[in-house]
């Protein structure tokens, strides 16, 4: 679609991969239907939805919901033949995506991590990565975090420690306080050089002091925030950020490449032996709840 592919346009995910998704990896996606330019983006009330809403203690707008949730989503006939109903129908097998990397200066310029090694190259990418970043409003769920530090705690027990500096913008204080509690705030921490920011913006926006960034030298960031264009990350016109999900960015500040794929890559840990990372593991919805002592201003 580009990032201009959905202007004047509603588009609404559906099917089996869309229902697989929780209701925050749905809420990450809609977050990016601005990068398409769609006036908005839907899914259909599901069970995540119901599941996410009692998690946060929501459980009268979850059974407000319940008792009209066939209008909250559509019927049946136009699920089974939807190019009736909708102006275009792209579909999307999910089983066969692979991990990707935007980037850099436009979220519209996507490259599987599997060709960055000579796409790169070819393009004179800086291939040290200096910075991971990880939360603002996208990607920064309970569930996203949960994945990246399943990452970190598979490294340090391989004896890996990172090349790149971590950092951790947690999407909430509701968010923050329960993985705080759980434990993940400890696991990123085990990483020396994890920077823990505020539940804001952070980096996503600029709102950060990076050493260095006055001097404007050509560098790689690689971040899961849902924009990368120009100037935005530090102010600096030749810092090249790449969008990347949670555990692909945790990936990378471990091995602090660019063109690092942790499906068939190894790294040499601190014995001088070769591993390889495992895949990531995440929690939906953490197993005793949500947990927070000030959510602070709720509009």
């Amino acid at each position: 679609l580009t990032v201009k592919g959905g202007t004047g346009s509603i588009v609404e995910y559906f099917g089996e991969g869309a229902k697989s998704l929780s209701a925050t990896g749905k809420g990450t996606i809609c977050n990016m239907g601005a990068e398409i330019g769609a006036t908005t983006s839907t899914f259909g009330y599901d069970k995540s939805m119901e599941r996410y809403l009692k998690a946060t203690d929501r459980n009268d707008v979850a059974d407000a919901a319940n008792e009209i949730k066939e209008h909250l989503t559509g019927d049946d006939e136009v699920y089974i033949n939807p190019q009736r109903y909708f102006d275009e129908v792209i579909e999307i097998n999910l089983s066969e995506l692979s991990p990707h990397l935007n980037g850099p200066f436009t979220p519209d310029l996507a490259t599987p991590v599997a060709e960055m090694k000579e796409k790169a190259v070819e393009n004179d990418w800086p291939l040290d990565v200096e910075w991971a970043l990880i939360g603002s409003c996208t990607n920064s769920s309970y569930e996203d975090l949960t994945r990246a530090a399943s990452i970190v705690e598979d490294a340090v027990s391989k004896g890996l420690k990172p090349k790149a500096t971590l950092g951790i913008n947690p999407g909430s204080e509701q968010v923050r306080f329960t993985a705080e509690r759980d434990g993940l705030m400890d696991s990123f921490m085990k990483f020396e050089s994890t920077k823990i920011f505020t539940n804001a913006c952070g980096p996503c926006i600029g709102q950060w002091d990076r050493e260095g960034a006055s001097k404007q030298e050509k560098n790689t960031i690689v971040h899961s925030f849902n924009r990368n264009f120009a100037k935005r990350a530090d102010g600096n016109p030749n810092t090249h950020a790449f969008v990347g999900s949670p555990e692909m960015t945790a990936a990378i500040a471990i091995s602090g490449r660019l063109d690092f794929n942790p499906i068939t890559d190894t790294l040499t840990n601190k014995n001088g032996e070769s591993v390889k990372l495992a895949e990531p593991k995440g929690m939906e919805l953490p197993e005793n709840g949500f947990a927070v002592k000030d959510n602070g201003y709720q509009a």
